[in-house]
Formats: C-alpha cells, sequence, structure tokens
C-alpha cells in the first residue's frame, strides 16, 4: 500500500509540474503565473477539486506519441470565491504551449456541462497558443465542442473569460461568446489572423499588440471588458466582481452586509446640475452617492465613455446601473455607447439583475459617420434590450432627456417601473432652440422675438412637469433624497413578476 500512495505521490507531482521547470521559469519571466498559480489566486485557499489530472492526448502523428504529459495542457476543477461555487479550467502554456487537443477540449466540456447541471459560474483562463496542429481536425472539432456549450450556457450561468496570455484563431471565439472578457495589458492578445498573415494578405505591417492587444480590445473593439496591469490584479478584481453576479439564472445575485443607511440624504446632490444646460457634471458622483459605500464596479470604462455600465449595491443587492456620462460627448447616444449599452441592459436581465438607469442623454449623435454606420439599428439594440426587461427598473432623469432618447432610455412606455425626474429635468422632443428654429422659421430673422420664443418654450416644456402631469413620470423628487427613493423603489420591487409573451427566441436587431 505504502508503495502505491508513494506512486500517487510522485504522479500527482508530475502532473503539477505541467512542461517542466525550465518552461515554468520562462512564463514567469515574461511576468506571467502558471496555469495552477492562476487558480491558487483566484479561488479560496485550499477549495480548489481537480479533476482530470492525469489526462493525456491519443494522437500518435507527427512524433507526438513521445511527449505525453498529464493533463496535457489544461487544469479544470471547481472550487469556491468567498464560499460559492465556481467551475474552473487554466490553460498551462507549458505544455504545447497551452494549445488544444481532443483530449484538452473534453476536459473543458466536462467541467461546462457540471456547472450548467449544478447551476454554477464558470471561468476560463486562457493562454494559449491555439489548436494543436499536430491533431488537425480534431483540434477543430473540440473547439466547436466548447463553442456549444458556451452557446447553451448563455444565460443560464454566468461565463468570465481572462485572456492571461495569447489567444489566436478559432481560439477567440469561446471568449467571444461569454459575458465578460478582461485582458492582461502588454502579456495577452487576441486576434483572428496574427500579424504575419495579415501583412502576407493584405500588407499591413502591424504588431500583436496594435492588432490584438489589451489596449487595442477595451479602446477600440470593444471586445474586451476591462484589462489589468498583471496577473495578481487581475484575479483579485476578478473575485470582486465574482461578489456582483448569481451563480444561474435560477439563482438570486448574493445580498451582502451594508453599512450604509439607505435613507441617506446627500446634499451635495442638490447643486450637482450647473445652472448653465450646456455646462457637464460627472455622473460618477451620482453613482457613488446612490451606491451602498459609493462602490461601483465599472464594466468597460475605456469604451463609448458617454454611457456608463457597472453593478453597484443598494441595501446590500446588486444592481446594474446604466447612466449617459455628460462629460463625454455630453452624453449623448451613438452606435458605441448604445451597443454597449444594450448587452450590459440583457445580461442584468438574463440573471435577474435590477437595472437602475439614470438619464441626462440630448438625443442621437447626428451625422453621416453614424447614419452610414447603423444607428438607426444599434440604437435599436439598446431600445430592445430595456424593452424585453423583465428585471425591476428604476429610472432618475437628473437634466436632458431629449426625443427618440428620452423613450430608449428605460422610459415609462418600455415598462419602467419607478420612473423619477429631478427638478431640473428637461423632457421634451428636443432643446428649446432647436425647436423654436423648427416651429417658427418666419422669424429667424427677429432675434428678440426668437428669444422671448425660446423663453416660452423653456418656461412650457423645459421641466419635468409636462410628462410628470401625463403620468410618464411617477414623482418629480429632490435630488438630495435620491438615494432613498431608489432604495425604496427596489425594496418594493422585489416580487415583482412579470412575463414575456412566449417565443422560440427573439430577433434582437444585430
Amino acid at each position: 500500500m505504502k508503495d502505491i500512495l508513494e506512486q500517487l505521490g510522485q504522479r500527482r507531482a508530475e502532473a503539477k509540474l505541467g512542461g517542466g521547470q525550465r518552461r515554468i521559469d520562462a512564463q514567469h519571466a515574461r511576468g506571467k503565473l502558471t496555469a495552477r498559480e492562476r487558480i491558487e489566486l483566484l479561488l479560496d485557499e485550499d477549495s480548489f477539486e481537480e479533476f482530470d489530472m492525469f489526462v493525456r492526448h491519443r494522437s500518435t502523428d507527427f512524433g507526438i506519441e513521445a511527449d505525453r504529459p498529464y493533463g496535457d495542457g489544461v487544469v479544470t476543477g471547481w472550487g469556491t470565491i468567498n464560499g460559492r461555487m465556481v467551475y474552473v479550467f487554466s490553460q498551462d502554456f507549458t505544455v504545447f504551449g497551452g494549445s488544444l487537443s481532443e483530449t484538452h477540449a473534453r476536459k473543458i466540456c466536462k467541467i461546462m456541462d457540471m456547472a450548467m447541471q449544478n447551476g454554477a459560474p464558470v471561468i476560463g483562463i486562457n493562454d494559449s497558443g491555439g489548436a494543436r496542429i499536430q491533431e488537425g481536425v480534431a483540434s477543430l472539432a473540440g473547439y466547436a465542442d466548447v463553442f456549444q456549450r458556451n452557446i447553451m450556457a448563455s444565460g443560464v450561468v454566468p461565463q468570465i473569460s481572462l485572456i492571461m496570455g495569447p489567444c489566436a484563431g478559432g481560439a477567440v471565439y469561446s471568449p467571444a461568446i461569454t459575458d465578460f472578457i478582461f485582458m492582461v495589458r502588454d502579456t495577452s492578445y487576441m486576434f483572428v489572423t496574427g500579424p504575419d498573415v495579415v501583412k502576407t494578405v493584405t500588407n499591413e505591417v502591424v504588431t500583436a499588440e496594435q492588432l490584438g492587444g489589451a489596449s487595442t480590445h477595451t479602446k477600440k473593439s470593444s471586445v474586451a471588458d476591462g484589462a489589468f496591469d498583471n496577473d495578481v490584479e487581475m484575479l483579485t478584481e476578478i473575485r470582486r466582481l465574482f461578489d456582483f453576479l448569481p451563480l444561474s439564472n435560477r439563482d438570486k445575485a448574493p445580498t451582502r452586509p451594508f453599512f450604509d443607511d439607505p435613507a441617506r440624504i446627500e446634499p451635495s446632490l442638490d447643486t450637482l446640475i450647473p445652472d448653465n444646460p450646456n455646462q457637464p457634471y460627472d455622473m460618477k458622483e451620482l453613482i457613488a452617492k446612490i451606491a451602498d459605500e459609493g462602490d461601483f464596479y465599472e464594466i468597460q470604462r475605456d469604451f463609448a465613455g458617454n454611457i456608463l455600465t457597472g453593478f453597484v449595491r443598494i441595501e446590500g443587492q446588486t444592481v446594474g446601473v446604466v447612466a449617459n456620462q455628460p462629460l463625454v460627448l455630453a452624453g449623448v447616444l451613438d452606435i458605441d455607447s448604445s451597443r454597449k449599452a444594450a448587452r450590459f441592459v440583457r445580461f442584468c436581465d438574463a440573471f435577474n439583475i435590477p437595472i437602475l438607469t439614470l438619464v441626462d442623454v440630448p438625443g442621437f449623435l447626428p451625422g453621416t459617420a453614424q447614419e452610414y454606420g447603423g444607428v438607426i439599428k444599434h440604437g435599436a439594440k439598446l431600445l430592445f434590450a430595456y424593452g424585453e426587461a423583465t428585471v425591476p427598473k428604476v429610472t432618475v432623469i437628473t437634466r436632458k432627456a431629449y426625443g427618440g432618447a428620452y423613450d430608449v432610455m428605460s422610459s415609462k412606455h418600455l415598462r419602467g417601473d419607478f420612473n423619477y425626474a429631478w427638478p431640473t429635468a428637461e423632457i421634451a422632443v428636443m432643446g428649446a432652440k432647436g425647436a423654436v428654429e423648427i416651429l417658427y422659421r418666419s422669424e429667424l430673422s427677429d432675434a428678440d422675438r426668437i428669444a422671448a420664443r425660446t423663453k416660452d418654450y423653456e418656461d412650457r416644456f423645459a421641466n419635468p412637469f409636462v410628462a410628470a402631469e401625463k403620468g410618464f413620470i411617477d414623482e418629480v423628487i429632490q435630488p438630495h433624497s435620491t438615494r432613498r427613493r431608489v432604495a425604496r423603489a427596489f425594496a418594493s420591487l422585489r416580487g415583482k413578476q412579470l412575463g414575456n409573451p412566449w417565443k422560440k427566441h427573439d430577433n434582437i436587431p444585430l
């Protein structure tokens, strides 16, 4: 018996070394942790239960049968984050460059199947050179098997992808299907075709970092939701994000202890809106003053800054926030901001997370670039997402809410549950100047008359009371009481039940 136990210990030690100490040292030299070190940092101490440690590939082509390391380039299993269950796979770059083989894919598929059955999220740590060339179509089949499970798990359990090294070719499509993607600056990249192929086909000369680095995907493409300076920072922040999320669509997001009075009054909010209607202010200040302890976990911070998305807690419960940001493009809606917010709203609705919408929007961005880029269809995505959502929805209009953008931003007409406005809110088809120039075009040469018409329009429409008279605004509230009113609104909606008509699935304007 002793010999058998010693043999087990030796096999485990060999499996934990992955591709060997030399390759582990090379991984560290690049500023990267190993697959197992990443899991240790991500999960609670001693909570990881590994599966398939001794799995080996079965390929016999190109002499690869002589090299059959345990684990076959991926570490899989389950553990806990702050006591809550999660399934994890972590690709091991020290074994065949983390390349995906048939058995490697089967290991990932196994834990994804278990996550679906048991109702727990999946976190995938990607660090791979792509498909294992020696296995040919078998490795491609493995990718497709993983993709299919990503699709089936979408909206059932949260899926988070951590790009902590290369992720190229077909490998990028698994993260692309998941709910959130995060990258490490300078050591991770994602692209369908690498710089060499790009140069051959299009004659463009580009580096891997320029083509698919963290900066590219957080600021330009919006493929990634955030970027961090190193592995340790990323894994720490993912633990924080995980605490906001439910385990599945059958579960509620966790309620955390809070030490912040739900009825807290914020007198500074009474002066948040500048006297000049064209002067910006920081919407993050309002978010911080509504949230428990001012804690806001922002998603896609570096992309489409004219809209803010992220998570807060109110009375200890997770709430998704969508807010126009007057500091960037006056908070206008455009193609990028519509896409960003629509995806976030649909995530929240899929996982029963209530949505708080803070509105200060002058309309949709005009121009040929927007129209040629399909702003109509992209704006409709956000409209569709809000109208489809059945979770509790609370909206606060702080200043401008003009035109179709008023409708789109979780208005009462899209089944908003509580729609509040500050006294500074202006709800109208358009701003006074534009409206007067259309209504009184024949008087444009008379500056005094136009000024008087503009003043009259502002007096009649540049306020929330016309909308309140029609019941489109439930209450005009004092800014300093916003946290209390929002907290009470969400508390009253905890038992909300609302269903959509039966359908196989909707046809959102993609």
